[in-house]
């Protein structure tokens, strides 16, 4: 496997979003409102690291992968990948993000061209970016297919003629064909049969160990992040909850919305469904992004909340013993820890 152009150390943060923020337009022309999908998000990822984001749906996970990635721009916030501003920059800026930042989406049977072969939709990257001979870019094409575990045989055959399961393959093998340094996976199991889904996550795992490529793996099932990142990042309505080691987050969440989450997912043992408390059970839907809640935007639904919740929004900030592993957005992460209301 070549080498990647830049030497990758575990401590340096390859790609940082601050204060992202991405707003759309919706309604008609003589009514025109606005949807807020990102609100202000701040994250960053290091060399070689996994970093899991969970949220229900519509907490706007997936318009900040497509940003992330340089697919949308955002209205506010920066972007930084390696120390440059690519949020607005110049081309060859831009150019050198799509470079060392791919995407494996979501859906394996809308994201792959029905009228190319997998041959010529693994290269294409490297020929859209005049890389190598088309001796070579046959050579690396057999060579991503064999890392993803299908066969070079494979290459002139049709997306149509391939399982689910392979065609999410084939993506990941055109993401990795460039040697990036980071992939953003939007929700890439979650359109695959459940037998098939270890076998992708293994397959990312087994990536990351092998080729040190850091990660933001975007999943609505708990289970499989908590599997595979190192650390993970809660959304809720367009801003992150809380942010920490998985091992933290899973074990002590600080955050009533991430103890919501939690307490959501069966228990399989009856120790494990005694610690769940009831006023960790989520009630109600989330508001509408056309029309957020003032101050905290999980206070609606929130067991614990209080009078400054409702008109004070909480800042992403380190809070004290006994949760000062994490970053938490919460007026009384503290006094909910100290409180043993999850056991």
């Amino acid at each position: 496997m070549p080498s990647s152009e830049f030497t990758r150390d575990p401590a340096e943060i390859v790609l940082e979003a601050r204060g992202l923020t991405r707003t759309f337009s919706t309604g008609s022309r003589l009514r025109p409102t606005k949807v807020s999908a990102v609100a202000g998000v701040d994250l960053s990822l290091r060399s070689g690291e996994v970093l899991g984001v969970v949220g229900e749906s519509g907490c706007g996970k997936s318009t900040l992968a497509r940003m992330l990635v340089g697919l949308e721009t955002p209205d506010g916030g920066t972007l930084v990948y390696r120390g440059q501003d690519v949020t607005r920059g110049r081309h060859r800026d831009r150019r050198h993000l799509r470079r060392g930042v791919q995407m494996i989406f979501q859906d394996p049977y809308t994201s792959l061209n029905p009228r190319m072969t997998v041959g010529e939709i693994i290269a294409e990257p490297m020929a859209s970016t005049h890389r190598g001979s088309s001796a070579s870019r046959r050579d690396r094409t057999a060579e991503m297919l064999d890392l993803v575990g299908l066969s070079a045989s494979m290459m002139g055959r049709y997306p149509h003629q391939f399982s689910g399961g392979q065609r999410q393959r084939i993506g990941i093998a055109r993401s990795l064909v460039l040697d990036p340094d980071v992939l953003i996976c939007d929700e890439p199991v979650s359109a695959l049969d459940v037998s098939v889904q270890a076998q992708v996550v293994n397959l990312l795992a087994g990536i990351r160990d092998r080729l040190g490529v850091a990660m933001v793996f975007i999943a609505h099932d708990l289970s499989v992040v908590q599997h595979l990142a190192d650390r993970v990042a809660v959304m809720y309505l367009g801003r992150i909850a809380e942010t920490g080691a998985t091992e933290d987050i899973y074990e002590h969440p600080a955050h009533p919305y991430t103890r919501a989450l939690l307490s959501a997912v069966p228990p399989h043992t009856r120790a494990e469904r005694g610690k769940l408390s009831r006023r960790d059970l989520l009630t109600g839907e989330p508001p509408s992004p056309l029309n957020p809640p003032s101050g905290c935007r999980f206070h609606p639904r929130c067991a614990f909340a209080r009078d400054e919740c409702a008109t004070t929004l909480p800042e992403l900030r380190v809070p004290g013993e006994p949760i000062a592993s994490r970053e938490v957005a919460c007026h009384l992460a503290e006094e909910i820890a100290l409180s043993g209301a999850r056991a």
